[in-house]
């Protein structure tokens, strides 16, 4: 029970964080915050003493004040409705014309959801600010201070709003997509993938099954807690699946060893509080489901509704410079304590199996487009001369196979 929560908290955190609301509920709250004090210096002795001297400071009356205020309040919020309606456009037509799984892309888009936190936030602190104000204040007990900060964050919202529209139309662009997977799975890649040769054989354990106790995709571990637990127990775990498989629950999840005969019954449940089983993927967590959101904007390109050929290219070439990366560097399938001690293996995908998900999906939906099968063939070409792989070998005799047959139809 207490493992499921854990996974449940870990999941509901991830989502709440990639959320399109998060960052605009946070700089609300920071506007809230700035009112609060802005208020408390206006109606101070400090606030006051200034606009006594600083007389071009000051508001007339209190309804000049509300005025202002309340012109800003409905033109902010016109402002957002508008923005807030242009990134569903554009998340609208990324879904149809690319994929559902790059809206997190969009969504997650810190820039465009800071531009929407100081939208609302200007909004809440014109709210905070026009239910101070009181028909009897005049002169120096207006708080115009706070009234001329409100101004001058409105003309920082239009400015963010010109340069809005500019963003938002480019990160709609096939290209700028890509490349944002494209840069997001590199890195993910350079985490995970150090060695320059094929590391250590993970080794067999022979001990006590464990069993996943919910269903979902196995998305990650805490490296650092896991081989704590296992050194503290000096106990030994070898898993069995690779980060982004779906696991039902109740099946084998991983070997257990100990060196006690009998494994203390809490010892299972300590582990699975570091394994993370959640029903969504992270790029970051598995660099393999990068390339995997890649392949599925090459196939949606490649479909008889869309039918741009360009863009699955364009997501090859990408595929092609993480796959380079990924033959010439390996991930540690195994990891030890601090004193040498091997306490855990994993299962990392083979080279083969990278290029059974990744590639062939593509080659098998658009070998009979030339462009494609073109450039296929270039991309192989060139992935042979930087790492001899059998895998490259086997892909470019199908692709050379279907240009002679294509060359032979054409004869």
């Amino acid at each position: 029970m207490q493992a499921s929560f854990f996974q449940w908290l870990i999941g509901r955190s991830k989502r709440m964080v990639n959320s399109i609301a998060f960052y605009p509920a946070l700089i609300a709250a920071v506007f809230v915050g700035l009112s609060i004090l802005m208020i408390s210096i206006d109606y101070s002795s400090f606030g006051t003493n200034i606009k006594s001297t600083w007389k071009m400071l000051r508001l007339r009356d209190a309804s000049t004040a509300r005025s202002i205020i309340s012109a800003i309040a409905a033109g902010l919020i016109s402002l957002t409705v508008f923005s807030f309606s242009m990134v569903m456009i554009v998340l609208n037509q990324a879904a149809s014309q690319m994929s559902n799984r790059i809206l997190d892309k969009l969504i997650g888009n810190r820039f465009q959801q800071v531009v929407l936190g100081f939208y609302i936030g200007t909004i809440v602190y014109s709210l905070f600010l026009l239910s101070t104000i009181r028909d009897i204040d005049a002169g120096i007990y207006v708080p115009s201070l706070s009234t001329y900060l409100l101004i001058l964050l409105t003309v920082g919202d239009i400015f963010l709003f010109i340069y809005f529209l500019h963003y938002i139309t480019q990160s709609v662009k096939y290209e700028i997509i890509i490349s944002r997977i494209h840069t997001q799975t590199k890195k993910a890649l350079q985490h995970t993938c150090r060695l320059d040769a094929i590391g250590e054989e993970a080794k067999s354990f022979q001990g006590q099954l464990l069993f996943t106790p919910v269903s979902g995709i196995f998305s990650g571990f805490n490296r650092d807690g896991l081989l704590s637990v296992l050194q503290e127990h000096k106990a030994r775990l070898s898993l069995f699946h690779p980060l982004g498989k779906y696991l039902l629950e109740g099946i084998p999840f991983g070997e257990l060893v100990t060196d006690s005969p009998q494994p203390e019954k809490n010892l299972a449940k300590a582990i699975f509080l570091h394994l993370f089983i959640t029903k969504e993927e992270s790029i970051d967590d598995n660099f393999v489901y990068g390339m995997r959101q890649l392949t599925e904007v090459a196939l949606r390109a490649l479909s008889p509704g869309i039918n741009d050929p360009g863009t699955a290219i364009n997501s090859l070439h990408s595929l092609a410079d993480l796959l380079a990366f990924r033959l010439k560097h390996h991930p540690a399938t195994t990891a030890y304590d601090e004193k040498g001690n091997l306490r855990l293996t994993t299962v990392e995908p083979t080279i083969e199996q990278l290029f059974d998900q990744v590639v062939l999906p593509i080659w098998d939906y658009g070998k009979k487009d030339r462009l494609l099968q073109q450039e296929m063939h270039a991309v192989l070409l060139q992935l042979q001369q930087v790492a001899p792989h059998p895998a490259i070998c086997n892909i470019l005799l199908a692709v050379e196979k279907q240009a002679s047959f294509r060359m032979i139809q054409n004869a």
